[in-house]
């Protein structure tokens, strides 16, 4: 047997190699290329007053997370509770942005399950949602005073990751900085 009758089998073992360690990456750790930038533009119709908007301005010279989520997401529903805990604590603003979502749906999940957020921008189309770089909801970004991306954090957020990924950004926070 000659050796060209090998490069299939060793073609198919490579690819099996380069496939397993790619699965073993954490997905919630995929690098955002907005890290140390300004934040993306956001301009949406708050979901309380669709008369009314929420933007950068809103969140300026202030360290916050925005949290991008949905009601027809399973792991928003999981990830809520950690946020209604944070925002009990004063800790940090919470914005959020209810993408792909509709208003009655939004509302009466924030009516049954608490509403952590500072203010919610609808974003039913999902348009600001693509300028944030959003794979899937949910997914949150701390954005520091300065108005840059400080960390994105894909999948929900929980105690172990805030207190791993995001406190020590926050802690580091100075004004203007």
């Amino acid at each position: 047997m000659s050796f060209r009758a090998f490069i299939p089998v060793l073609a198919f073992a490579a690819l099996v190699v380069l496939l397993s360690l790619g699965l073993r990456e954490d997905p919630s750790r995929l690098p955002s290329p907005f890290i140390g930038k300004p934040a993306p533009r956001l301009d949406l119709p708050t979901l309380a007053d669709p008369s009314k908007r929420i933007t950068n301005a809103d969140f300026a010279g202030k360290t916050v997370l925005v949290n991008v989520w949905a009601t027809w997401c399973v792991s928003c529903r999981d990830e809520h509770r950690f946020l209604l805990e944070l925002a009990k604590s004063k800790t940090i603003p919470i914005y959020g942005i209810n993408w792909r979502d509709t208003s009655a749906e939004a509302k009466n999940w924030l009516q049954q399950l608490g509403n952590p957020y500072t203010e919610i921008g609808e974003d039913q189309d999902g348009r600001a949602g693509i300028d944030w770089g959003v794979y899937g909801a949910p997914e949150s970004f701390l954005i520091g005073s300065n108005g840059k991306v400080l960390h994105k954090q894909i999948g929900p957020l929980d105690q172990q990751n805030w207190e791993r990924d995001f406190v020590p950004l926050i802690e580091s926070q100075e004004p203007g900085t």
